[in-house]
């Protein structure tokens, strides 16, 4: 028997709060409902995702009780080609625990360890405690390992390149110069990709203080300058007077190609700079000027890729050779084949131009990405969940799950390594869903049907849910008690609980802890500590870190009464680089060379033809793509969405007052509209050789001619379960990307590399039944 922990209990006024991915909100219920949710005071620019929390955390979709697939109950693993198409039986919480727990057994004996799949990525709880990979990880590290997997959806491609070229992008994106000091110094901000401020609402472990609406009314009250390089104008719409400088999806490369060419070419390039803090000049120039395969990467010939004039091109060039300039590269782009050259080309246009570690100049990977970058605020994360080690040394990149699932013993190629996809026979889930974050999900259908047994923790009844054999019913955070804190958020946060758990769920840690109990190593997992008596020691473990960051936390039941910390912000603004700059043999980075790669040995050594060890452009397939455009004259972009965190409360309110005729929204030009006979308000067939969803039409001169641009996150809805490739009733673009590695280098995602066609639906709308539960039977 684990002892009770208790937590002080009062009523201060700070007691009521909680904390999401999107925000912390005070927290209002009556009769054990929640009935209101208001923004923090002390947030700048709230989001209105919380509001969704209302009427969705126990309604229709909620996962009640835990549940079976009944063809897995009649006949286990041999029914694996049901999943999808048939009914559940709730079943008592000791008879799926037992379930459970004998097929973990029965795998680790017959086929080893190796053959669980517990990568389970995604955003789970905001809490430091209850964040359910960490959980998942822990028991999988206690039952002897799993294969896992690595980087993010998000920049996996980024994430492989930059440590060859300029290091670590997880140290590297602490290390941003801060708001305030571009507002005072920053002449030129040239934002690739733009700064969405939907995108800078969220943070991973909680967002606090939404900064980047603020900081960017200050740089432009200063007189700094803003370049919007996308095909859509609002991607940097916190800015009323920003040039937008539209071009074609995918050759953002070319553009910064031919920028470094006119550097180089009319001797604007930072000559000293490049000699004392890079390595590779020659190489790249020598590629520039086209001495291998006699293409001069020039403006005249980015004029044809981009569809920007070439003489545009050079004025930038000079511009941002002149004046202070900060270069940012939001993720997304690299989200595409090559996407891995879109940062090196990044870079070293920075380099050329020598401003990295300058006040208000240089580099950016990720200012709007997430509430993160450039925040002025100390960068310590908070308490800690130890996971453990995991002994199995086999992992994936994260976006090849399907290549994983239906080829087992199939070769790859990745990050300068030969290695072999393991035969995976349990897929286990928690704090995430595949079925939002994965591509070409019609793929993925067909291999989520490969493995005996997939195992799911889930709050609401979403796709994942639906297509997995044993589901459990997971808390959400208004349920339990937590520490709400982020890297570089500035704040603590006491989570309370807010209503009892809803029905008969229960957190991840309970469930592990009954599995671990099952299975016989229960009380190592605990380490004889219930949920409370973690969140205490979590806090005490993380004080040296804090006292490290000069930060000094108040006793345990101290910051608990408080319910709120606020660290002091930072002695000095922080400059991205700014010791190396400095001195770049006192403070190395960490490449090979020590300094900026713009030619990396190591990268040519792979042999890999698309990545030849400078930034490159690469289209070795212009017929195949030319005929694609002639079938998929439109250029989908999927984008983050702004009412709410990528798939999370797609069923709540502020979700789905978005929705036109209950269908994802899709921005589609004008003109684009007229040649198809689409009027605003429709809705519409989108699709190519992979699938087709429903979408509502949203007019808009702010695209690009030929893009059009629905976000991420509707929850996956065919038509037709037991048809394989049904269309896609409520418009999940994934039903459409490309299940295609960015390259040998990352396999990052590619989903931004996606043609389609449209046409009017003129047949009867078909409902849209997402936010349903599956149906049910009575146990056989």
């Amino acid at each position: 028997m684990i002892p009770k922990t208790t937590i002080p209990k009062n009523n201060h006024s700070e007691h009521d709060l909680a904390v999401m991915h999107w925000g912390t909100y005070r927290v209002t219920t009556s009769e054990g409902e929640l009935t209101k949710i208001d923004p923090v005071e002390w947030d700048k620019n709230p989001s209105e995702i919380g509001q969704s929390l209302v009427g969705a955390v126990s309604g229709p979709s909620r996962i009640k009780r835990p549940a079976v697939r009944l063809g897995y109950l009649q006949h286990g693993r041999d029914s694996r080609h049901g999943r999808g198409k048939e009914p559940f039986v709730e079943v008592s919480w000791e008879t799926a625990i037992a379930l459970a727990a004998d097929e973990l057994a029965r795998v680790k004996k017959t086929y080893g360890n190796e053959a669980f799949y517990a990568g389970s990525y995604g955003w789970s709880s905001a809490g430091r405690f209850h964040h359910a990979q960490s959980q998942l990880h822990r028991f999988f590290n206690q039952l002897g390992g799993y294969t896992g997997s690595t980087n993010t959806y998000s920049l996996a491609a980024a994430e492989r390149l930059l440590p060859h070229i300029i290091g670590d992008l997880d140290v590297l994106q602490k290390q941003h110069t801060h708001w305030s000091s571009l507002a005072e110094h920053c002449e030129l901000f040239v934002a690739f990709g733009g700064l969405p401020l939907r995108n800078a609402q969220v943070n991973g472990g909680g967002a606090n203080d939404h900064s980047l609406k603020h900081w960017l009314g200050q740089m432009q009250q200063n007189g700094t300058q803003f370049i919007n390089v996308s095909p859509v104008k609002n991607d940097l719409s916190g800015v009323t007077n920003a040039e937008w400088l539209s071009l074609k999806p995918g050759s953002d490369t070319a553009l910064l190609l031919a920028l470094s060419y006119v550097l180089i070419e009319e001797s604007l390039y930072h000559a000293d700079f490049v000699s004392t803090h890079t390595v590779g000049f020659a190489p790249y120039k020598a590629y520039l000027f086209g001495e291998k395969d006699g293409i001069a990467k020039s403006p005249d010939w980015a004029a044809k890729l981009t569809g920007l004039e070439a003489d545009y091109i050079r004025t930038l060039a000079r511009q941002m050779s002149t004046k202070r300039t900060m270069i940012n590269i939001a993720w997304s782009l690299q989200r595409a084949r090559q996407g891995e050259q879109t940062f090196w080309a990044t870079v070293a246009l920075a380099a050329l131009i020598g401003q990295i570690g300058t006040p208000g100049g240089g580099l950016g990977f990720a200012y709007a990405s997430t509430n993160l970058a450039g925040a002025n605020r100390r960068t310590f994360s908070g308490p800690r969940f130890p996971a453990g080690k995991n002994p199995v040394s086999d992992r994936i990149p994260v976006a090849r799950l399907s290549d994983m699932l239906l080829n087992p013993g199939g070769s790859y190629q990745f990050d300068g390594k030969d290695c072999t996809y393991p035969d995976i026979r349990v897929v286990y889930w928690a704090g995430g869903n595949a079925f939002h974050h994965h591509q070409d999900l019609n793929r993925l259908i067909e291999a989520w049907r490969q493995p005996d047994t997939v195992i799911v923790h889930e709050q609401y009844w979403t796709a994942q849910a639906k297509f997995a054999d044993i589901v459990f019913p997971a808390t959400t955070s208004l349920e339990r008690e937590d520490i709400g804190s982020s890297s570089n958020d500035g704040f603590m946060i006491a989570m309370r609980q807010h209503l009892a758990a809803q029905f008969e769920a229960r957190d991840d840690y309970a469930i592990f802890s009954a599995l671990a109990e099952q299975m016989g190593f229960g009380e190592s997992f605990t380490e004889g500590r219930d949920a409370a008596g973690w969140i205490r020691h979590m806090y005490e473990g993380s004080m040296p870190r804090a006292q490290a960051d000069g930060i000094e936390l108040p006793a345990f039941d101290d910051f608990w009464a408080q319910g709120k910390l606020e660290y002091a912000l930072p002695d000095e603004p922080q400059i991205f680089l700014k010791a190396f700059r400095d001195n770049p043999l006192a403070a190395p980075l960490a490449t090979p060379s020590g300094k900026i790669e713009l030619f990396s040995q190591t990268v040519a050594d792979f042999g890999y033809e698309e990545c030849p060890g400078h930034p490159f452009w690469y289209q070795p397939d212009a017929d195949e793509q030319q005929e694609m455009a002639a079938r998929w004259p439109l250029h989908l972009l999927s984008s983050q969405p702004r009412t709410r965190l990528h798939s999370q409360y797609d069923h709540g309110s502020v979700s789905r007052r978005t929705k036109i005729h209950d269908r994802e929204p899709l921005w589609l030009h004008p003109a684009d509209a007229a040649a198809r006979g689409v009027t605003e308000g429709s809705v519409v067939k989108v699709f190519n050789d992979r699938g087709a969803i429903l979408a509502g039409v949203h007019l808009s001169s702010d695209i690009r001619r030929g893009v059009v641009q629905i976000s991420t996150g509707a929850w996956y809805d065919p038509l037709d379960v037991q048809q394989p490739n049904s269309l896609d009733k409520h418009g999940n673009p994934n039903v459409l990307t490309e299940d295609r590695g960015s390259s040998r280098l990352g396999q990052g995602c590619s989903a931004q590399s996606c043609w389609v066609q449209i046409t009017p639906f003129n047949e009867p709308l078909p409902e849209v039944t997402a936010f349903e539960p599956p149906a049910f039977v009575a146990a056989p």
